[in-house]
């Protein structure tokens, strides 16, 4: 890592500057990102899904959250990196302590949100700092053998997938555009394209997007940005009259369209680079919230259905495993952790509609299970050990909707200390499914109903407890989660969001409980107030052999039977021989 950090510290020095910034993001500022803008990765080691990294002359420093406390030290060396966290202790003004009065940061403006440019420009500025925008990228000119981006052909999505025609997306979109005061919109997010179009894509693993971002008109005609590569036979014909295609290169001609027109624009969400140049040619950025985001996020009946479907497939392939790994501990014949995510993965790949994984599976032993985000692949995985628990999240992407699960399973006697915790844990999930809630309330207000069993006993954990679930698009969709973190967006009929506790030891195990539910009304004629509730859409057993039953109320007890009945009458007509027989011991009344 070090004769890399050199690289780069001579190309700073050549260039008249005093500290580089590298994001963990790419020009499209998505939270996956393709192996050639693995830029943070390259210079650091660090393969987490957010952090920032520092470059100074003669130090460098790295910022990740709670999720990566013990994995960032395993990854980035501590001979060359300070470790902050990025919450407690910002960079930005971590970085005007650093430097004296007059020293110049570069920072490349595709990498970075307006409103971090701006915040930049205020901290730094205050400290006599200077921020240097600079698109010719020090870290890409470092990078000798970076990989070349895998540019492939759109899939075209059937409407029998998504409910509705692009035609009529952008027409809806334009027109609440136009209901905000502006003449065109920047569609940025790279899901918020591909939702639009209809189109899904290969460029990024796990990610079914399309690398492209676009400017919509109010009458939803639309100017799409993206790699004429990437565009199939029968787009045209697919998404409708009023689309025009040119490649991403182009944009800095095309922005001056724009002059004198007022552009709708999500500044924390587009790039700052796109925004400043729209500026600059003359247009008038309107500050407001990608206007995909909450259409498509209130999934239509179509989508809901899809992804119903989608969770029974996925359902039967995860039972198929975990039939396949009781059976291997009965044999004492222990996995690895790499042999245990292979073979879930082939159950997947059974089903005809499954595209690919919709995120790297989370394949946990022992206290590798502490780590919420750990990955196998980042070291020599871990061998599975009796007498302990397996935490395995995971989940897939199908032609009808997008799955994620994750599910704690005991190696063996794992003790009476995990056996409490899993039960605290499964508390907190089985309060979260079964709230009600009236229109207008937040992921935050309903967050402490997952907590509160572990609060009590003097735990906690450190990331959300739910997230947005895309329809064949991001496994973290946004607006919608469930978090200590304050949240303003209400959730909303036909979102998709997770429930997922958990409680992890360093050292010792880790465990979560998650499904996916779907926000829907309370169908009660006799309620006072109109009230929404979950349903659980996910199908597969809680590992009973965990569970304290003493531990768990009656009404507790009645959800957790009730929601095994449900499974096993689901699954049943789909599985036969030895897998049959689990799935009916496995969902046995507790």
């Amino acid at each position: 890592m070090e004769h890399r950090l050199a690289s780069v510290r001579a190309l700073m020095r050549s260039s008249g500057y005093d500290a580089l910034i590298v994001p963990r993001a790419d020009e499209y500022l998505g939270e996956y990102i393709p192996a050639h803008n693995e830029r943070l990765q390259w210079i650091s080691g660090f393969n987490g899904s957010a952090g920032m990294v520092i470059v100074l002359a003669d130090s460098a420093a790295i910022f990740t959250d709670g999720r990566y406390t013990v994995q960032v030290r395993q990854e980035v060396p501590a001979d060359s990196y300070q470790y902050h966290h990025l919450i407690d202790e910002p960079h930005l003004p971590w970085l005007k302590t650093q430097l004296p009065s007059g020293s110049r940061v570069s920072y490349d403006p595709r990498l970075h949100s307006l409103v971090w440019q701006r915040e930049a420009l205020r901290v730094l500025g205050s400290g006599g700092l200077e921020l240097v925008a600079d698109i010719d990228n020090l870290i890409d000119r470092s990078w000798h053998d970076r990989p070349a981006p895998n540019i492939d052909r759109a899939l075209l999505l059937a409407e029998r997938y998504t409910g509705e025609s692009s035609t009529d997306k952008r027409r809806r979109i334009g027109e609440a555009v136009a209901q905000q005061g502006a003449e065109v919109a920047l569609i940025f997010a790279p899901d918020s394209v591909s939702w639009l179009l209809n189109i899904r894509g290969t460029d990024i693993p796990c990610l079914p997007i399309v690398q492209s971002f676009a400017m919509l008109g109010v009458d939803g005609t639309m100017v799409l940005f993206v790699d004429p590569g990437r565009v199939p036979e029968g787009f045209s014909d697919h998404v409708g009259e009023g689309v025009e295609v040119l490649p991403e290169i182009s944009a800095q001609e095309i922005f001056k369209r724009f002059r004198g027109q007022t552009v709708l624009a999500d500044p924390s969400a587009c790039n700052a680079w796109t925004q400043l140049l729209l500026t600059e040619c003359g247009a008038t950025l309107l500050s407001r919230e990608d206007p995909v985001l909450l259409p498509k996020a209130c999934k239509n009946s179509v989508e809901i259905q899809g992804t119903r479907s989608a969770h029974i497939r996925d359902a039967v392939a995860e039972v198929k495993f975990l039939v396949w790994l009781d059976g291997e501990i009965e044999k004492n014949s222990l996995h690895d952790e790499a042999v245990l995510a292979d073979k879930l993965l082939e159950f997947r790949q059974l089903a005809p509609e499954f595209k690919d994984s919709s995120f790297d599976t989370i394949s946990a032993t022992g206290a590798n299970a502490a780590m919420c985000h750990y990955n196998h692949r980042n070291g020599v995985p871990g061998q599975m050990e009796m007498g302990s628990v397996y935490l395995v999240d995971s989940g897939a992407q199908y032609l009808d909707g997008t799955t994620d699960i994750t599910r704690t399973i005991a190696i063996g006697d794992p003790g009476d200390e995990v056996r409490r915790m899993y039960t605290l844990v499964l508390k907190g999930h089985i309060a979260l499914a079964q709230a009600r809630f009236p229109h207008g309330t937040t992921g935050t207000q309903l967050d402490v109903l997952a907590r509160q069993f572990l609060w009590r006993a003097g735990f906690d954990y450190d990331h959300g407890t739910g997230h947005g679930v895309g329809s064949f698009l991001s496994v973290h969709e946004a607006p919608q989660r469930i978090s200590k973190a304050s949240s303003a967006v209400a959730l909303r009929p036909g979102m998709i969001i997770s429930n997922e506790p958990g409680y992890y030891r360093e050292g010792g195990f880790g465990i979560r409980c998650e499904n996916l539910v779907v926000v829907r009304d309370v169908n009660e004629e006799q309620t006072e107030t109109a009230l929404l509730e979950f349903e659980t859409i996910t199908l597969v057993p809680f590992d009973n052999r965990l569970l304290v039953s003493e531990l768990l109320s009656a009404p507790e007890l009645e959800w957790l039977n009730a929601y095994h009945v449900r499974v096993r009458e689901t699954l049943e007509p789909l599985l036969d021989g030895g897998d049959l027989r689990w799935l009916l011991a496995a969902t046995q009344t507790v």
